[in-house]
């Protein structure tokens, strides 16, 4: 049965993490036909669960659930995925079923997040830009900061660029070599104008 071969291959590329069980829908009293990496405690010729009587009773139903919480006899948590085998006559005759054991996974997975968290004072705004400032993102910032104040680059007064500069300053439009003389070009000021501006 090709079915069996796909349940073998699966439970052995997951091994000690997820089970994979092929259940025989003709014959619900002793549906367990395979079990690799068995996690759940049952054996070959168990019956079948309530997910395959529903099957059985209605060709109607699902025939993918996918990621579904489940639990193991042992109370621990499991993500359930249960694929239904039709017959040329559209009969539900077999399941494949794969559960994968999330408590191995949830250490890890608090160990992930506590790795990858942050912690800062300003959690609405972030206070770096990993790479370099280009020219296009400092004509935009230097045009809406002038917008703010109902007004052009050029057409600021001289506390209003002084103020437009300072924000760019603590922003980080400065770490681009280029930066100070393109804020120049924009407010109709010279370089050191600029720098002056800063201090």
């Amino acid at each position: 049965m090709r079915v069996l071969k796909i349940a073998v291959v699966l439970g052995r590329m997951f091994p000690g993490l997820c089970e994979v069980v092929l259940h025989d829908l003709r014959d619900p009293q002793h549906a367990i036909r395979a079990i690799e990496n068995n996690l759940s405690g049952r054996k070959i010729g168990d019956s079948v669960t309530e997910l395959g009587l529903a099957r059985i009773e209605d060709p109607d139903y699902p025939s993918v659930i996918q990621n579904y919480p489940n639990q193991f006899p042992d109370g621990r948590p499991v993500k359930s995925t249960s694929i239904g085998i039709k017959n040329t006559a559209g009969e539900y005759i077999a399941a494949l079923c794969l559960n994968l054991d999330v408590s191995v996974l949830s250490p890890m997975t608090l160990a992930l997040s506590n790795l990858v968290a942050t912690d800062t004072e300003h959690p609405d705004q972030p206070l770096e830009t990993l790479r370099a400032r280009n020219a296009r993102e400092l004509r935009q910032a230097v045009e809406a900061l002038a917008a703010e104040r109902a007004a052009t680059p050029r057409s600021l007064s001289r506390e209003d660029k002084k103020a437009l500069v300072r924000q760019l300053h603590q922003d980080g439009y400065f770490d681009s070599r280029d930066a100070a003389q393109t804020i120049a070009d924009l407010l109709g000021v010279s370089r050191a104008t600029v720098y002056n501006y800063t201090k």
